[in-house]
């Protein structure tokens, strides 16, 4: 919502207690098309002469009142607007009709009065709605919007002037606690409770449970709170209109959250299961590393020891990420602290003693889903044994590293390099036996779509690119 135009200020138009008025009336005017389900304006009268400005308007969410083109900040002569120059001149309410367009129904338009501090009218409210929304019960609405609107404001109570929409109770209540307008979203939601007619009915009564209307009325300050009532869960909520002090109106909201609630607690359930579901799989996951590292043990075969050693590495890969995922509740993750524990745990597990080893890690926060981290872990872990391997053949010391990317062209970035002895001469990465490599491959070309490229520069270098998301998700 703009806030009124500076120009008023700069010119001497407007006192600054009054333009801080009507900047709280704009802060406020969305909540006063929702509630009231219009159209609602605020023209400013110009200095002292026959000229008003559109200084705000906005048009309920819930679409009921007529679209309007934006034409906020554009002067209107008085004969232009004449409901509103007629209000602003005498300071009544007035009830009128305004034609939209030729052949269309005309709208039906409530006008209001702005006082200044001074009591002179610095300018005038209107609410444009249909037809459907007129009535007797819908004026005292709108009464009761408008209110609010020139009512005192505390800036520290911004909060209860969020979205209201059209499966919201709306009750209003004068300055002795009856209700005397009740939408029939309230209607329907009492009757639920067993509650039939509401006018007339004070909000006190304990078949209401309004209890925070109480509160609000004492302390002429917004209360907020939920209940479970007959199987109902209510969100309800209580704006006092104070003047002067005292609370001379009240608007409450009451809405039916009984659904979302169950839907919330469902969702708890389901994020706990699933938690513990990648708790199991870690577990039975790193059991089954510890029987591969058993096996390696008593096998004589260095060949063997070294296939177990590697199987018990891309295991425990996949186990990272069922142990990241046991941990929170949503099925993504940051692959950064992944790639970091593996690099570093297969660096721990493969490099042989006396051997001297460099790492570098260099990595962005990349989030991916559950399926696309485990790809990732695999990867990282099929390219950092294969480094340390074949990497540094007949040498004494080297360095290995890893950079994580994000942010390149919608696509995660994972390069693994080492300062080695680089490709054997003619190397294919098509035609290679090396099962590292083929899983790599597989991994990003067909499961992931992405690239992999593989090449020398001082030391070997691989590169995988995969999109941040793939078709489906």
């Amino acid at each position: 919502m703009p806030i009124l135009d500076e120009h008023f200020r700069r010119a001497g138009l407007l006192a600054k207690q009054d333009s801080l008025l009507l900047d709280q009336i704009l802060e406020r005017l969305e909540l006063a098309g929702d509630i009231s389900h219009s159209q609602v304006s605020l023209y400013v009268r110009v200095g002292r002469t026959r000229k008003l400005v559109l200084a705000g308007q906005v048009r309920s969410r819930a679409g009921l009142s007529p679209q309007r083109d934006n034409i906020i900040g554009m002067t209107f002569s008085a004969s232009e607007e004449p409901l509103i120059w007629r209000t602003i001149e005498t300071g009544e309410c007035i009830a009128g009709q305004r034609e939209w367009a030729l052949g269309m129904e005309p709208l039906f338009m409530e006008t209001f009065p702005v006082f200044a501090a001074n009591g002179k009218i610095i300018a005038a409210l209107s609410f444009e709605l249909s037809g459907e929304e007129t009535g007797a019960d819908h004026r005292i609405l709108l009464e009761t919007v408008y209110m609010l609107l020139v009512s005192d404001f505390d800036p520290q109570n911004a909060w209860v002037y969020r979205p209201v929409f059209s499966q919201d109770g709306i009750l209003a209540v004068n300055d002795r606690g009856q209700i005397i307008y009740a939408n029939s979203a309230a209607t329907g939601i009492y009757r639920l409770l067993g509650v039939g007619r509401l006018l007339g009915r004070r909000v006190h009564e304990r078949a209401l449970h309004l209890r925070l209307a109480g509160k609000a009325n004492i302390t002429g300050q917004p209360q907020e709170m939920e209940l479970e009532v007959g199987g109902l869960v209510l969100s309800e909520k209580a704006i006092p209109v104070v003047q002067s002090g005292k609370t001379v109106r009240m608007l409450l909201f009451v809405a039916d959250v009984t659904q979302l609630r169950k839907k919330e607690k469902e969702l708890l359930v389901k994020s706990a299961v699933i938690q513990e579901i990648h708790h199991r799989v870690k577990n039975n996951l790193q059991t089954i590393a510890s029987l591969l590292r058993l096996q390696a043990r008593r096998s004589e075969s260095a060949a063997v020891r070294a296939a177990l050693k590697e199987s018990v590495n891309r295991i425990l890969s996949i186990s990272l990420v069922h142990e990241f995922l046991s941990q929170q509740d949503e099925e993504v993750i940051n692959v950064a602290e992944v790639a970091r524990n593996i690099f570093d745990l297969v660096i721990e597990s493969m490099v042989e003693p006396g051997f001297e080893i460099q790492k570098l890690f260099e990595a962005e926060p990349v989030v991916l889903p559950s399926e696309k981290a485990s790809s990732l872990a695999l990867m990282v872990n099929e390219l950092v044994q294969n480094a340390i391997e074949h990497g540094f053949v007949g040498r004494q010391k080297g360095t290995i590293g890893l950079k994580l990317a994000g942010a390149v062209e919608h696509c995660c970035r994972l390069e693994i390099f080492d300062d080695g002895i680089g490709l054997p001469p003619n190397f294919d990465r098509t035609k290679t036996k090396s099962l590292g490599i083929q899983i790599v491959r597989t991994l990003v070309e067909t499961d992931l779509g992405g690239t992999f490229e593989l090449y020398s520069e001082n030391g070997t270098h691989a590169v995988i690119t995969i999109p941040r998301e793939t078709k489906g998700e």
